[in-house]
């Protein structure tokens, strides 16, 4: 069986967290972790905060195979993302020559002062390696298992299209859809007992509302596909019991 990868998500901004912007980048790694075999563990939403940043990327970067972080590497004062990442690994924070040269020449292409500002967004910690930004140029960058990408969610999402093919990935869950038209009340119990049964699995319980009634999704995931059919079975024939069940 391949190795079971893992992977946490750092979501940086003040913004983020006083609601001025609404997130959208976390369930585009959610689907693109899942696509590739990658288990999207843990999601941390902290301020620009440097002791805040480091302590995450520390924390995370132990635990799971790859961390991602959103967020602060613009050309502003409150984008501190990087430095807070070289000051995680012990490392200084410097222009990154081939970066600014690229970053240079673009903006000179443009006719746009290159000026103390965007420079900043040339600096990497030492030892990091760019990530390419095809949208805005200003490139994000990995450290390690540390992956430090844009904000804006189209630039997010370029950036991760580049870093998709440099992932190890593991082995892809496979899923299930069992319809319950019963409330979790109503299921909760016996389900909790076929998921101990089927400790392979993980299975889910997604309650519904629909016009006027409850109703549940309930989600098997598995590994295998003969895991997947025995917890399903299970799961289907407890809904079916339920049917069948006097009133």
């Amino acid at each position: 069986m391949a190795d079971i990868m893992t992977a946490a998500m750092i979501v940086i901004g003040d913004e983020i967290l006083s609601g001025r912007t609404k997130d959208r980048n976390i369930g585009h790694l959610a689907d693109v972790m899942a696509a590739i075999g990658i288990d999207l563990k843990e999601v941390r939403i902290v301020p620009d905060e440097e002791d805040e940043i480091v302590a995450a990327v520390n924390a995370l970067r132990a635990r799971y195979d790859y961390v991602f972080t959103t967020g602060g590497i613009g050309p502003t004062h409150d984008d501190i993302t990087a430095d807070s990442v070289a000051k995680a690994f012990g490392v200084a924070c410097d222009y990154h020559p081939a970066t600014y040269a690229l970053m240079a020449a673009h903006y000179a292409g443009r006719g746009i002062e290159f000026n103390e500002a965007r420079k900043r967004m040339a600096r990497l910690p030492d030892g990091a390696e760019p990530i390419a930004n095809p949208v805005s140029i200003a490139p994000g960058f990995r450290i390690g298992n540390v992956h430090v990408m844009a904000g804006v969610p189209a630039i997010f999402q370029a950036m991760l299209d580049n870093v998709v093919p440099t992932l190890r990935t593991g082995q892809k869950l496979v899923s299930a859809t069992v319809h319950c038209p019963y409330g979790e009340g109503m299921i909760g119990e016996p389900l909790a007992e076929i998921q101990k049964a089927h400790p392979d699995t993980i299975i889910g319980s997604y309650p519904k509302y629909l016009d006027g009634s409850f109703w549940t999704e309930l989600v098997v995931r598995a590994r295998s596909e003969a895991a997947l059919e025995a917890a399903r079975a299970a799961v289907q024939a407890l809904v079916d019991s339920l049917a069948a069940a006097p009133r």
